[in-house]
This record gives C-alpha cells, structure tokens and sequence, in this order.
C-alpha cells in the first residue's frame, strides 16, 4: 500500500490515510481494519501550531509512505521518534531504499517540509512512533531559549531548510512507549500526552543543544539520500575503519563537504560516528549475543585487545569483560 500526500498547510494524516484504507475517523482516532491488520492511527492537536500523530499498527501488506516537499516553505519542523520493533527503511530523491534504523537502533528524525522522503515499513512489522508537527513560531515559544546554540537557532529558523538525527535513549523510549499505550478515553490524557511529549521534546532539543556552533549549510533532498547511503556505508562493516576519500566518491561530494554535512546532520564527525557505533555493537555482542571479549574484539577488526578495553571503557566507564557480566 502506498500512501501518497505533500506537505502543504492544513494536510491532516489521519484523514488521507482513512480516504486510502475507506475507514472512517473517529474522535481523531483510526482503527485499523482486521482484514489489513491491527494497530490504530491517533491524532492529538494542540493548537493549529503544535499536533501530534500516534502511530500503533502491524500490517498484512507494506506501507510505503511518501512525503512530496511542499511547494512553499511553511516553517512547519517534523520531529519524527520511532522506537524500533523491527527493520524500515526511508529513502530521498526518489533514490533506492536506504535503512534509516540499524535493528535494536531507535532513532529521531527533524527535518523541514522542504524535503522528499519515503519511508517503507514492511508487512508483518510492528510499527511504533510518533510523528510531531510544530511551527517554528511554536517552537521558539516552547523553547523559550535565551542565547540558543547554532543547531537551535535552525531549527528554529524562518526558512531554513535541514535534517538532523539523533538516537532515541532508554529514557525517551520510555517516554515514547507512554504516549503511544495512553488511554485516551481518559479525559484528562490529552494534557498528559502534552506533557510527556514536551518532555519528550526536551530531552531531544537538550542533546542538540549540546552539539558544537558551526555555520550551518542548508540541505537538499540530494544532500540528505546521499548522506544516508553514507551513514549505511559506515555501519556496513564496522570492523574497517571508513576512509573519508572513498566516501567522498561515493556522496560525490568535496571531502569538506561531506565532512560538513554529515556533523551538521549527525552531530559528529564520520570518524567517532563510527566507533561510537563500534562500541554499541560490541555492548550488543557482549551482552545479548553473549558472546566473549576476545570475540567481539577481533570481529569488530581489533587485533589488540586492550586498546578496545580502552576505548569501550571510555564510552561506557566499564570495562567490556565487566560489563558482560553486569545484569
């Protein structure tokens, strides 16, 4: 099944998705028909300027959902949480499909409207996540931040055009996992999930604040699927260490601007992109796979074992052979 829609003001999911599937909407709320699945799409308004779309389904068939850009900016930012149950994909430009979430990899995505994705979840997947629509006007407002670094300042921008990712923690999952359970029959939950998705929304823009003031460049739906099939090369095989040159070629890009827009978009350079996610594959490894420090040192490309005591050390304050232990 694909859906279809651009992202122009007043577009309302809910109801595209219920002229799609022929189900009618109810208090804001879709169900999913047994014959497609099961699951509900919720939507949650906070005003014209701030609402939210709760997605809660497995389905008997993929969804692919396509966003078309807007054809004027309309300073509407999508934060898009999705706690990952299973394996999507999300795409740009009309390119091939490119993993946005490695498995056991949740993940958030804020980008303007100005952008084409695609995004396909496979059937029989559970789909859980939230999508949030706010206006930078709003957004500034919630904020209410004083002297905002240069991330926030974007992000909050008028016309700005950008995609940044962040990892959704055990914290925000947390969150997550509240605002999607709700029992909205509860007249005071709509003020709950306001509440939790501003906290939310906190511990998102908290990391972002955190990133380093450089000169922003604005993006493109060109920019942001090469900079995914970046990302993808990198995680391919964490056990070589990526070469910036080769990715380059790849992105067809300059070096300094592949360097650029990956830290604008990622919040960190290629290289501690890649041995931070060396190190939470070695944390899996070690304690869901349960496999041994020797193992996972040597099939993560390290042919000396104490300098990945070292540096697993210094991302988890433990070291890898006591953490395997650790309950």
């Amino acid at each position: 099944m694909i859906l279809e829609f651009t992202a122009a003001p007043g577009f309302d999911f809910i109801t595209r998705f219920s002229e799609k599937i022929n189900v009618p909407v109810r208090d804001n709320f879709l169900e999913i028909p047994k014959e497609m699945g099961e699951g509900y799409v919720r939507k949650v308004a906070f005003g014209d300027d701030f609402k939210l779309t709760i997605h809660r389904y497995l389905l008997k068939e993929d969804l692919i959902i396509k966003r078309n850009p807007a054809a004027t900016s309309n300073n509407v930012r999508t934060i898009f949480f999705y706690n990952n149950k299973e394996d999507f994909e999300v795409k740009y430009n009309n390119e091939d499909n490119i993993p946005f979430s490695q498995k056991n990899d949740s993940s958030i995505l804020l980008s303007t409207n100005d952008l084409r994705t695609e995004i396909r979840f496979p059937a029989g997947s559970t789909i859980q996540y939230v999508v949030v629509g706010i206006t930078a006007d709003r957004l500034r407002s919630v904020l209410s931040i004083e002297k905002p670094n240069g991330t926030l300042k974007t992000i909050t921008a008028e016309n700005a055009s950008f995609l940044f990712f962040e990892s959704l923690d055990p914290e925000m999952q947390l969150l997550l996992n509240n605002i999607v359970s709700v029992d909205m029959n509860n007249s005071l939950n709509n003020f709950y999930v306001q509440i939790k998705v501003q906290e939310l929304m906190y511990l998102l823009f908290n990391k972002l604040s955190l990133r380093e003031n450089a000169t922003f460049k604005n993006i493109n739906s060109n920019d942001a699927e090469k900079l995914l099939i970046i990302r993808n090369e990198i995680l391919s095989d964490l056990s070589s260490p990526p070469v910036l040159s080769e990715l380059a070629m790849i992105a067809s890009m300059s070096e300094t601007k592949l360097k650029q827009l990956f830290k604008q978009t990622f919040g960190d350079s290629i290289y501690n992109y890649y041995q931070k996610a060396r190190m939470e594959e070695a944390a899996f490894l070690l304690k869901q796979a349960k496999q041994s420090v020797s193992e996972v040192g040597y099939e993560l490309g390290f042919s000396n074992l104490s300098h990945f005591s070292r540096l697993f050390e210094k991302q988890y304050g433990i070291t890898p052979k006591k953490f395997s232990y650790t309950s």
